[in-house]
């Protein structure tokens, strides 16, 4: 539910930094106008009088601030606060564009520039990425600020796993700070000078992948800032597509690491009253895929995403003339092409798709409840793991490397321990045995425990490990104590090694009995079972605690380990007299609505095709054609309408528009017609498929005859033409 009333619905957008163009006009509910360039009334007004609600989004690390740091806007020069690695380098997403400290004089800068938003009518601001490199902290501005917070001199965060810690701590509080101070000085200066509320987002990538891209960022800590209203998922092919390892095979998982980046941000706002949209990328950053590859890992990435019925609000493209007027490298490797046809037609069938999936919240969630197989899993991740992701390389490594922006490394001379730790090992090494065998695990945000009372009521079974985070409050233990005693069942693994376990926190600053040697001795003594409790299984109220004494990383080394998590699964349901429930499968599904959504899993004991049987709309093909049987090979996606589903409030022998790749507005209906204004991006075909009461005998487009297909079986026609963000009428007469 919002936390603010908005003038129109807001269900889709996207973003994009360049003006109005009828190409990559997506016809969404709002746009997201990119950047605070002298030029920003201009193209906030392009977008205005193309219909849209208007909302800003800028980057609160980086951007084209160059007038800041060269003195420009204040009399002095800040490159003092750019990010800076032990190698005295600074840390850039492009020449002269670093990745900023967020101080108190960068939060200033940042909100005048914000305020000529408001002044042009935004009604929604985004802060982007708010991200400090777990290889910074080296910059004069850092250690000025580690002064003032810990009232210190400032210590390399290289030197030593408390240092780093601390300094992770501090980065996102640094965040936190600007943040709350930008958004809550902004909603003031609105209120003040114009007597409207503007709301303020943050889009930012998950925690899954900002700790293992090495970022640290405020992500749950935002949950409870007064003045931001939410978040984007910032999820894509780029950042799923990052390898990791399972049954000690280390390759891309497109699919597996999508879905769990958007349960982890799915669960970051349920029952928070804060917003969540789920971006999807047709492409990603790196320009230099084809469009094959494009296409296949946007289907894993949707389907991912539609997989999570709490949230259905999507920014549908970033960027979209990058792909509708990109070109990208041929097959053959000889050239560069643009998008093909057909694909751009799917595209806007599934952004569709995803306007309309709002209408069907509560039929997801009982399909969710009724046929999720093993639900009710979750593993438990904290805000603490990125404070945890210091450097991976030696010095010299270091200094030799050149630096990426997705956190992962150039060199391939690492040691096993290295890339371990590059993997992030120890968290897939529990997730992903599950996923795998068709399990819906979510990760859960350890840091709402507290925050929000019964968050983990919908939860049976939580898997926990302090090995690669660890709790920032004690009272975090005192709610899962309760969770257990009224009958769940808490899942432990870890041995103790992590060097992390002696930071300067709460479970070791007081002396004599109350200090504890890890975090993990609080808990299970505030369980009832002593700080060292025996490994295997401990009945604790009408709940449960399995105990098991290894590295999670090891989990992921091999088959038998991946076979070790499910075993503890199946144990922890027996002891709820639940066995039976545990429930292993060939794909992930969801019925939302008419939308069928499925993965087919791979890397399992069968590579038979998982096989699909009734009469179905394939969303993924551009002529959205009739299916009644749908096999998906290991790793394959589908998103199918079902014709066996019917609208209870539509009369059974009336019209209806069941898919478009457009915006249908004006739609009018009589005996023996169908009318409608069809609004989609100009140079593109679109494809509706209509169910008809009789076969059309002829269709127009703007008054001209048009292609249309009657398919007999399923009593639907397709009607295809061509598009026009202005509108093209359409009329079906049988």
């Amino acid at each position: 539910m919002s936390r603010r009333t908005k003038a129109a619905p807001e269900w889709t957008g996207f973003q994009e930094s360049r003006p109005y163009g009828p190409k990559y006009d997506l016809r969404t509910d709002f746009v997201m106008v990119y950047g605070i360039s002298a030029d920003l009334p201009e193209r906030i007004e392009g977008w205005r009088k193309a219909g849209y609600t208007i909302h800003l989004m800028t980057g609160v690390a980086w951007g084209e601030y160059q007038d800041y740091l060269y003195g420009r806007f204040d009399g002095r020069e800040h490159w003092d606060e750019a990010q800076t690695d032990r190698a005295g380098k600074h840390i850039l997403h492009g020449h002269d564009v670093p990745y900023m400290a967020p101080t108190v004089a960068f939060s200033e800068y940042l909100a005048t520039h914000i305020k000529r938003a408001i002044d042009a009518g935004a009604e929604a601001i985004h802060m982007e990425e708010p991200e400090f490199w777990a290889a910074g902290g080296y910059s004069e501005a850092f250690k000025r600020e580690w002064q003032n917070y810990y009232g210190e001199e400032w210590q390399p965060p290289h030197l030593s796993p408390d240092a780093q810690y601390r300094a992770s701590k501090l980065k996102a509080a640094m965040y936190y700070r600007a943040l709350d101070r930008i958004c809550a000085q902004m909603k003031e200066y609105s209120l003040v000078t114009y007597g409207r509320t503007v709301r303020f987002y943050v889009p930012t990538h998950s925690l899954i992948n900002y700790t293992q891209w090495r970022i640290v960022s405020p992500e749950a800590m935002l949950v409870n800032m007064p003045a931001c209203d939410g978040f984007i998922a910032q999820i894509w092919t780029g950042t799923s597509r990052t390898p990791n390892v399972y049954a000690g095979v280390r390759r891309e998982r497109t699919f597996e690491t999508a879905y769990l980046e958007y349960g982890v941000m799915q669960e970051l706002t349920r029952g928070t009253g804060r917003e969540m949209w789920f971006l999807h990328d047709p492409i990603e950053d790196n320009p230099r895929y084809t469009w094959s590859d494009y296409r296949r890992n946007y289907r894993a990435t949707v389907i991912a995403s539609l997989l999570h019925p709490g949230v259905s609000q999507y920014e549908v493209c970033p960027w979209p003339r990058r792909v509708f007027e990109g070109r990208y490298p041929t097959e053959d490797g000889t050239g560069k092409e643009g998008i093909p046809g057909d694909y751009a037609t799917v595209l806007l069938a599934v952004m569709g798709v995803l306007r309309d999936m709002h209408r069907h919240d509560e039929a997801a969630r009982a399909a969710a409840e009724r046929d999720a197989g093993t639900a009710g899993i979750g593993l438990l991740l904290a805000n603490s793991a990125m404070f945890q992701r210091g450097d991976v390389l030696t010095p010299e490594e270091a200094e030799r490397e050149a630096f990426k922006y997705d956190g992962t490394t150039t060199t391939d001379a690492l040691t096993d321990a290295q890339r371990e730790l590059l993997d992030w090992s120890a968290f897939y090494g529990l997730a992903l045995p599950l996923v795998k065998r068709g399990i819906p695990l979510r990760p859960v945000q350890l840091d709402n425990v507290l925050a929000f009372p019964g968050y983990l009521d919908d939860y049976r079974v939580l898997l926990l490990s302090y090995e690669f985070m660890k709790p920032e409050h004690p009272g975090i233990h005192q709610a899962l104590g309760q969770w257990v005693r009224e009958g769940g069942v808490l899942v432990y693994v870890g041995d103790g090694s992590d060097p992390f376990h002696a930071v300067q926190e709460w479970w070791n600053r007081d002396e004599g009995r109350r200090s504890y040697e890890r975090p993990d001795d609080h808990l299970f003594e505030a369980l009832g079972l002593g700080r060292r409790p025996a490994e295997g299984t401990h009945h604790v109220g009408d709940g449960a605690v399995i105990l098991l004494r290894t590295q999670p990383a090891a989990l992921s080394r091999s088959p038998e380990g991946a076979e070790t998590v499910r075993d503890l699964i199946r144990q922890a349901l027996a002891m709820r007299g639940e066995a039976d429930h545990y429930l292993e499968r060939r794909s992930l599904r969801l019925q939302r609505g008419p939308y069928l959504v499925v993965h087919a899993l791979d890397e399992g004991a069968s590579a038979d095709p998982t096989v699909l049987e009734g009469s179905f709309i394939d969303v993924f093909e551009s002529d959205l054609p009739i299916r009644s049987r749908v096999e998906l090979a290991p790793n394959e996606d589908a998103l199918l309408y079902d014709l066996s589903w019917r609208d209870g409030d539509r009369p059974t022998d009336a019209p209806e528009i069941l898919l478009s790749s457009s915006r249908i507005r004006d739609e009018a209906s009589g005996p023996d017609s169908l009318i409608y204004v069809s609004e989609s991006p100009a140079d593109m075909t679109v494809s509706t498929r209509i169910r008809v009461p009789a076969q059309p005998r002829w269709a127009e487009a703007d008054g001209a005859a048009t292609e249309c297909r009657y398919d007999a079986t399923s009593g639907t026609a397709l009607v295809r033409h061509a598009g026009s963000p202005s509108g093209v009428r359409i009329a079906v007469y049988w």
